[in-house]
């Protein structure tokens, strides 16, 4: 299977910090034999020492910011088949919130300008949305910490609905597809639909397009330009205490020694 370019981007980090500290002994073995993606590696303790990766995570956290300050916290309000909505995640936010992860807080909202009847809900680009729609609200609800990378990874292929189970399968290997079918079946699905439709409706101003993003809860036409111009740079703008060296440009220098 290809790696995606988070995955690439990882692994040469991660070989970077290797081949760049004072001890890396042996060979580099170029793909560990676990079973998490690249991604994943520094995810916990105990994935980075199946992977053989420990040190190199630890040297990765060292070059992360001391966060003293709220980060920046991001709203999403969207449409699963929406494709500005599509673009903006996976050629905007996703890449700045890779980045800036330490800085950054994400919040996805599936729901955008369907409309909740009685008995059913209408989406815009008709039941397959809503479908995918629900697909992905029980993902952010079930799988946690590695929501974003699963719906990234689905809005960037070009069926949306059919990706879903092996970019789960990569990117939340200890969830089971089974749990979010019983999700989007079941009325936890119709209730967490429930809910976005209600935080999408409480927008103040209301919204009149997606994708729409708030900052810290506000909006305005001046920070959405900015978003959609400039995303990663506008994140540095906003956040107030330290920045980290992807917003400075700043090359953190690592301990080198020669044989």
């Amino acid at each position: 299977m290809a790696w995606s370019d988070m995955e690439l981007q990882v692994f040469l980090l991660i070989l970077f910090l290797c081949l760049t500290s004072k001890r890396c002994e042996g060979k580099v073995n170029h793909k560990p034999s676990c079973g998490y993606p690249p991604s994943q590696w520094c995810r916990t303790l105990e994935i980075a020492l199946e992977c053989g990766v420990q040190k190199q995570c630890l040297e990765l956290r060292a070059t992360r910011p001391n966060v003293t300050v709220p980060p920046v916290e991001l709203t999403l309000y969207y449409e699963s088949l929406c494709p500005g909505c599509r673009d903006f995640i996976t050629q905007q936010l996703y890449p700045t919130w890779t980045l800036l992860r330490d800085i950054l807080r994400v919040n996805l909202v599936p729901y955008g300008n369907a409309k909740e009847m009685q008995n059913a809900v209408i989406c815009q680009h008709g039941e397959p949305e809503c479908h995918v729609n629900l697909v992905e609200a029980c993902i952010l609800h079930t799988t946690s910490h590695e929501a974003f990378h699963v719906i990234n990874c689905m809005e960037s292929a070009s069926d949306v609905l059919t990706a879903a189970q092996s970019c789960l399968q990569l990117f939340a290997p200890s969830v089971r597809w089974e749990n979010i079918s019983s999700c989007v079946r079941g009325p936890l699905g119709r209730s967490l639909i429930h809910e976005n439709a209600a935080k999408t409706r409480a927008l103040n101003p209301a919204h009149t397009h997606v994708p729409w993003v708030t900052f810290n809860g506000m909006y305005t036409d001046e920070l959405e330009d900015q978003a959609m111009s400039s995303l990663f740079h506008l994140v540095c703008s906003l956040y107030k205490g330290g920045k980290p060296p992807a917003c400075t440009g700043a090359l953190r220098k690592l301990d080198r020694s020669f044989c």
